[in-house]
Formats: C-alpha cells, sequence, structure tokens
C-alpha cells in the first residue's frame, strides 16, 4: 500500500484490496475496483467483494462512491450499513457483471440511502438557461 500522507489524492491502484467495515467494525469485504463515470469523468461507485469463505463465493455489489468514508490513517474505508443490508442486497457474479445505466444505478444509490450524483446540484453550479451570445 502507497503511503497516505497526502489523504487528498490516492491512485485506483492504492485503493483496491482496500477493507471496508462498518460502524459496528464488522468486516464488509474489499475495494475490488473503482468504475468511472465517462460522461460526468467523476467515479460512479466502488465495486465492493463481500461473502463467501477464503475468497470462494465472494459477491460483487456496487457502492456509491460518497456512502464510502475514507480513514487513511487506518487503511480502511467505512460504509455506514449493517451486514443484513449487504447480505439483502443485489450483488453479482464476478464474471457475470450486470448491463450499468443509469437506471440500474439509480436504484442501488436508493438502495444505500443515497441521491445519484448525476442528480446532486455542485455548490457554485447554476443552470443556463438561454446561450451566451
Amino acid at each position: 500500500m502507497e503511503s497516505r500522507e497526502n489523504s487528498h489524492f490516492l491512485s485506483a491502484s492504492t485503493i483496491k484490496g482496500d477493507k471496508v467495515v462498518n460502524r459496528a467494525g464488522e468486516d464488509l469485504g474489499k475495494i475490488e475496483e473503482l468504475m468511472i463515470d465517462l460522461e460526468d469523468g467523476r467515479v460512479a461507485y466502488a465495486v465492493l467483494s463481500f461473502g463467501g469463505f477464503m475468497g470462494m463465493g465472494n459477491k460483487l455489489f456496487a457502492i456509491p462512491w460518497k456512502a464510502l468514508s475514507l480513514k487513511p490513517h487506518e487503511h480502511f474505508f467505512l460504509l455506514n450499513v449493517d451486514k443484513e443490508i449487504m447480505e439483502k442486497a443485489e450483488g453479482f457474479d464476478k464474471d457475470h457483471w450486470p448491463v450499468i445505466d443509469r437506471g440500474w444505478l439509480g436504484s442501488m444509490y436508493t438502495y444505500y440511502g443515497h441521491k445519484p450524483y448525476w442528480q446532486v446540484e455542485l455548490p457554485g453550479q447554476t443552470e443556463i438557461t438561454q446561450p451566451l451570445n
């Protein structure tokens, strides 16, 4: 794992494999991938592996990036959900990823209690209704 002295920027390879726990300290798995929305240029979600035994039978889950809180000095992410929520969540097999579209992604964000990032107005963002001429 790379140094996390500068916690404002991390490479994706540094995050991959990081442990994810909940507030109760229960192990929820590890980060497998970060998925980038190419239209918006933002991290859309993290892929979390959870379940199984010794890496066998793990399911993958799309987790809203904003649902994860980095604990840089402890080298883990915090996901504020009960383990039962993860056990009931819609997951997918590593060899059979779902077709990801904004409908599917929106329902995943809602499941974890977050508003989809494409529906959130950024601070200082204004809508331009007329062309600037």
